[in-house]
């Protein structure tokens, strides 16, 4: 038997042992948190990192099994994955409830050394697992803000009750878990951000681009004057756009039965017109169905027709993609047509929705030339039948001199004196003709005014019959001051149309409170212009459209307005030579028309 150990020694080996565990611990923490560590940095999906978290922590404390709650802040509530042989089942936490909820509350650590004994344990997922629960560590986990984002539980210990180092350890990895937490979710945020950027980027980027193909086609069809400039500005974006070789337009004709199809190659660069049946190739299927046709093969596809394909005269069909133009009731007035894509590519979604854009608002723009076209045919018929009985009236003054001089050929026995009538009276035959041609040449559409002497009495008093009921309805009275009566000369119909524009849009204007409408005539004394000023008594023209009054499709916001009727003003007197111009205030308006009056 060894001699009794001094107290010194025994005191000596009490602090070495004490020494030795409490570096034991350390070296256990600092195994547990570098395990830890590593693992964690092998991915940042939140799913993995709990997963990883659970086992590490699992495996450090020795522990059964090991639970990992989240807070939800939306529902004030711990969320937890559990894996339970194959099931895999959420279990949620009041804050509060149960000894996890107990933790969140308070943000402190936990030990219950005997789960059936402490008050705050709740036994229902034993009850429904059929698992034991003994003794139970649970930890905080914080963020680097001290604000607690969840709980880690670990339950039944393999060898014993959970000590004291076993508390620190699931301290230290519960606060490594939370700052590794808060790395992913951050991470996940910025890579959804980054995302939603990059979807933001490129959506607009299509805006971008077709709010580009909108205006450079607005700006093409505005230059256009007629129906084939419209076409040709149309089919030019849309080749462009869509990256084709080939367009076309076909435009029906319901009274006929067929149609006329206006084609651009861009080899030829000039436009072709072809007739065409309704119910021809591709755009006749797409006219009679109504339908967008799309084909990576057109020269195979059984909607080709053969006959129209010749007549055209276009090279070996490829790609197609043909959309209706719309028209009233949603019945086709035609169809736009793209062919052979350049690189040989077929036409994808991209070019499909540049086309379906360009072609909703060319088909307003074509309806709208042809609704102008047609106007002005009917115009220029309504003018010429109205100014017949004028006509008539100007041929009295060349008959009746040319029936005096012929009396005086008779009467004349001097040879130079009858040669000398007989060229006064071919003189008048001049007159007459030109009289003839002018009229002839209006209605083929040759020239945009018919240009005729007008009796400024008698044309502002049928000016008068018209208005004057139209406009004591809504309480406005009409002035008509008619300071100049003699003759000018301008096109009747037009300048009618630019009245009743004028006193429609001061009608609208005063329609609430009624008003004055004053329409009065002058002669410019320094050159002879005819100058009709039209006022009235409504609230002005509004600043933000003030500078651009004259342009098409420009409106005050009023209803069923096309911002059409000021710009149909313009072309007017334009084409007359003259202009129009506008003050106003908050007193009203005041437009004034000036037409040059060249000599007869």
């Amino acid at each position: 038997m060894p001699p009794p150990r001094p107290d010194g020694a025994r005191s000596h080996d009490a602090r070495s042992a004490g020494l030795e565990a409490a570096l034991a611990r350390e070296m256990r923490v600092s195994k547990a948190l570098r395990e830890v560590g590593t693992a964690l940095g092998t991915t940042l999906e939140l799913d993995q990192l709990l997963e990883l978290i659970l086992d590490k922590i699992t495996d450090a404390l020795e522990a059964d099994r090991a639970t990992l709650y989240l807070l939800d802040d939306a529902t004030d509530e711990l969320v937890s994955r559990i894996a339970h042989g194959d099931d895999v089942r959420t279990i949620r936490l009041k804050i509060g409830h149960g000894i996890a909820g107990y933790v969140a509350r308070t943000g402190k650590p936990l030990h219950v050394h005997d789960a059936y004994k402490d008050p705050r344990f709740q036994p229902d997922w034993d009850l429904l697992s059929g698992y034991r629960t003994k003794s139970i560590l649970a930890a905080p986990m914080k963020n680097h803000l001290g604000k607690t984002i969840g709980v880690v539980q670990v339950l039944n210990k393999r060898t014993g009750d959970f000590t004291e180092d076993d508390a620190e350890i699931l301290g230290a990895l519960a606060t490594q878990a939370a700052v590794s937490i808060d790395n992913s979710r951050l991470f996940m945020s910025v890579t959804q951000k980054n995302v939603q950027l990059v979807d933001t980027k490129e959506q607009l980027e299509h805006r971008v681009r077709d709010l580009k193909l909108l205006f450079d086609l607005e700006r093409a069809m505005a230059r256009a004057a007629t129906l084939e400039e419209l076409i040709i500005a149309v089919l030019g974006e849309g080749m462009r756009a869509c990256e084709a070789r080939m367009g076309a337009i076909a435009l029906r004709d319901p009274e006929a039965g067929t149609g006329t199809l206006y084609v651009i190659d861009d080899r030829a660069r000039k436009m072709k017109r072809v007739p065409f049946p309704e119910d021809a190739g591709l755009i006749g299927w797409a006219i009679r169905n109504n339908e967008v046709v799309a084909t990576a093969d057109a020269e195979g596809d059984p909607r080709r027709d053969d006959a129209l394909q010749e007549r055209i005269g276009s090279p070996r069909l490829k790609s197609a993609i043909v959309v209706p133009l719309e028209g009233e009731n949603e019945e086709p007035i035609g169809a736009l047509a793209m062919y052979n894509r350049r690189g040989g590519r077929p036409f994808g979604d991209e070019a499909r929705a540049l086309l379906v854009l360009l072609t909703a608002n060319a088909s307003t723009a074509v309806r709208l030339q042809l609704s102008r076209e047609a106007r002005e045919r009917e115009e220029r018929l309504t003018t010429i039948g109205r100014l017949l009985s004028s006509v008539i009236h100007d041929l009295k003054t060349p008959l009746t001199v040319i029936s005096g001089y012929v009396q005086l050929m008779q009467t004349s026995n001097d040879p130079a004196q009858r040669e000398k009538y007989a060229e006064l009276v071919l003189r008048q035959f001049d007159l007459i003709g030109a009289m003839q041609r002018e009229v002839l040449e209006f209605a083929r559409g040759e020239k945009s005014v018919l240009v005729r002497k007008v009796y400024l009495q008698k044309f502002f008093d049928d000016v008068r019959v018209q208005l004057e009921s139209e406009l004591s309805r809504r309480g406005i009275e009409l002035v008509v001051d008619l300071q100049e009566r003699g003759t000018a000369r301008f096109d009747e119909g037009k300048l009618l149309r630019v009245v009743h524009n004028l006193a429609r849009n001061a009608g609208e204007a005063m329609a609430s409170g009624g008003g004055k409408f004053v329409i009065k005539v002058t002669r410019d004394k320094a050159d002879g212009a005819l100058v009709v000023a039209f006022s009235d008594t409504g609230p002005g023209i509004p600043r933000d459209i003030e500078h651009r009054l004259f342009q098409s499709f420009v409106t005050s916001g009023k209803k069923g307005g096309t911002g059409l009727g000021l710009a149909i003003v313009k072309k007017i007197a334009e084409e007359h030579g003259g202009t129009i111009t506008v003050q106003s205030s908050s007193r009203g308006a005041t437009f004034r028309l000036r037409l040059p009056q060249a000599p007869p």
